[in-house]
């Protein structure tokens, strides 16, 4: 089976390939690769003979407008292509909670769901928690006068091997016509995982619990970070992610 991974070359689309290739013949596509969704430079030559198109494709910016052009221009060109290729399944990563947060991005997330959702052929949403990975990012968006504040929400990081390690599995797998929501094996407080992530890499930065706070911008309530119903769970825990950056 041949499966096209958009933005393949990516923290979870590099890890996708790896795990997709030498069972299935794998595409790694991106603008470094000559394919950009965008444009549509490339995509009929990526997608001849595809049976499976896997979308990890990110706006270059945040900005609401941007995103959500980005998003429908990227997301239409990619499956008019496919339609024309005959592409059977197509799979995105989205956002847990991404309907629910006042975000400009997050809005954008949704509107790229809608047009997938709506299309004729064979798809499947996974949705995912934020990445064990980007914890340090959000303590530096949080970061106000030296002093990190985070909302006391709950929180259920996942690292981005388990991530790319789902993405394939349901890549591989028959279009689930749904969405499947991910997340890491434990629930933290927002605030605690992030003073203890800071204090592993000997970071003296004050973690202040802030119940206003917000998220890149955005104004949180409990919940809207952790699954709203049934997930599935990555196998590795923050210790044993922690452990092997270390």
């Amino acid at each position: 089976m041949k499966i096209v991974v958009i933005g393949g070359t990516g923290l979870v689309g590099s890890q996708v390939v790896d795990r997709l290739k030498g069972r299935h013949e794998v595409v790694a596509a991106s603008p470094q690769t000559g394919v950009d969704t965008v444009t549509g430079a490339g995509l009929a030559g990526a997608l001849e003979g595809a049976q499976v198109v896997v979308d990890l494709s990110n706006s270059p910016s945040f900005a609401e407008e941007d995103a959500t052009r980005f998003f429908r221009e990227s997301t239409s060109n990619l499956l008019n292509a496919e339609a024309q290729a005959g592409v059977r399944h197509h799979v995105i990563l989205s956002i847990v909670g991404a309907e629910g947060i006042d975000s400009g991005y997050m809005r954008a997330k949704v509107v790229q769901e809608d047009l997938v959702k709506a299309s004729e052929a064979g798809w499947s949403i996974v949705r995912s928690t934020q990445f064990l990975e980007f914890l340090g990012s959000i303590a530096d968006a949080a970061t106000v006068d030296g002093v990190v504040h985070m909302a006391p929400v709950r929180f259920q990081p996942i690292a981005s091997a388990d991530v790319a390690r789902i993405v394939a599995e349901v890549a591989a797998g028959a279009p689930l016509a749904g969405t499947v929501e991910i997340a890491g094996p434990k629930v933290f407080a927002f605030d605690e995982i992030v003073r203890t992530h800071l204090a592993s890499h000997g970071d003296r930065r004050r973690v202040l619990t802030d119940p206003g706070a917000t998220y890149f911008g955005a104004p949180l309530t409990d919940g809207e970070l952790v699954p709203a119903g049934p997930a599935r769970l990555g196998e590795i825990s923050y210790e044993a992610w922690r452990a092997a950056q270390a």
